[in-house]
């Protein structure tokens, strides 16, 4: 089921989500419409607070990355109460938007390699290294379960000529064309 998305403004998106409970019935249906969502909004990523849940949950698929990236093996997976646990290796400059903050695209320095403990939507436990732009995906919706959007990592001075654009994504103003909240 494709569900709304919600955009810059919403309070969800600046709270810490709550871990989920894995034995909750209702987990596997909620991934596989967060997948549903993320597709028909053409994203790569999606998390829980995106879609008005406060919940340690985000997906991803970086297969569109391929053809930018023939070396990249591509990633469809869930992430259940996942933990960041190291970020190392290069900074690496990246050009990004969100589908809740529609129309506004930046460059984000995040570090290339992650080390991320987590679970899958069957409940299996991972402990694993990921870099390149599968990192970065991964970075940037793990931010959404801290309460932050990727415009936060910008400098002020960014901040402060995006300042019209968040506000008129705020007011409704925006109307990007996938389902959203406002």
């Amino acid at each position: 089921m494709i569900l709304p998305v919600y955009l810059y403004g919403e309070p969800v998106l600046r709270k810490t989500a709550v871990e989920v409970d894995l034995g909750d019935e209702g987990l596997k249906t909620f991934v596989s419409d967060l997948f549903d969502t993320m597709y028909h909004a053409e994203g790569v990523g999606l998390a829980a607070p995106q879609v008005g849940k406060s919940l340690r949950v985000f997906v991803v698929d970086s297969t569109p990355y391929k053809e930018v990236y023939p070396d990249h093996v591509p990633f469809k997976g869930a992430f259940i109460n996942p933990v960041i646990t190291d970020r190392f290796g290069s900074d690496m400059p990246f050009s990004e938007g969100c589908l809740s903050l529609p129309q506004i695209s930046e460059e984000v320095v995040r570090k290339s390699d992650i080390h991320i403990e987590y679970y899958d939507e069957s409940g299996v436990f991972h402990d694993r290294d990921i870099d390149g732009i599968l990192a970065r995906i991964i970075q940037h919706e793990y931010d959404h379960l801290e309460g932050k959007v990727f415009t936060d990592s910008l400098p002020q001075i960014k901040k402060m000529v995006l300042k019209r654009k968040l506000n008129d994504i705020a007011a409704g103003k925006v109307k990007p064309a996938y389902k959203t909240k406002k």
